[in-house]
């Protein structure tokens, strides 16, 4: 064993390379943590509306599944959307991906039409400025400051 021997020159050796490898873990690890606290979407996830039944199940890759529970009577209709995210100006705009709704309706049966989604979606597809705290995400409306809390799940 190199560390029951007393040979001191080994020794230090060896503890130089352990506090070099865990010096350079720890600064592989903080950078690691600092790219994502900055470069990933704070709104990803479950969030369900305080006041309703709305929820959404907001992804990374710009699109997002609104469940709707008003548009058909005891069944709740899931709408894709898709949104673009502005961190600095901390604004998110929910939009129609263009023919959705339309496939969406038609493949109902007709329960809904593309118009029953469209005026269940007025309230959401526009732009919000938002603000996530402790698990709790408010979107304000830009223009008239109506106001949507939602729970992360």
């Amino acid at each position: 064993m190199l560390i029951a021997k007393n040979n001191e020159a080994e020794r230090s050796k060896l503890w130089r390379i352990v506090i070099t490898v865990s010096s350079v873990l720890i600064v592989v690890i903080a950078g690691f943590f600092l790219v994502r606290m900055f470069t990933s979407n704070p709104l990803e996830g479950d969030w369900v509306s305080e006041g309703s039944e709305l929820a959404l199940d907001i992804e990374d890759n710009d699109r997002m599944t609104v469940s709707l529970p008003d548009v058909v009577e005891e069944q709740t209709v899931q709408v894709e959307l898709q949104y673009s995210l502005d961190r600095d100006g901390k604004t998110i705009t929910f939009t129609e991906i263009p023919g959705a709704l339309a496939g969406q309706a038609e493949s109902s049966g007709g329960q809904y039409t593309e118009e029953n989604l469209r005026s269940a979606l007025t309230n959401l597809t526009t732009t919000f400025s938002y603000s996530v705290d402790q698990g709790q995400l408010t979107l304000t409306e830009r223009e008239y400051g109506e106001q949507m809390v939602f729970e992360r799940q």
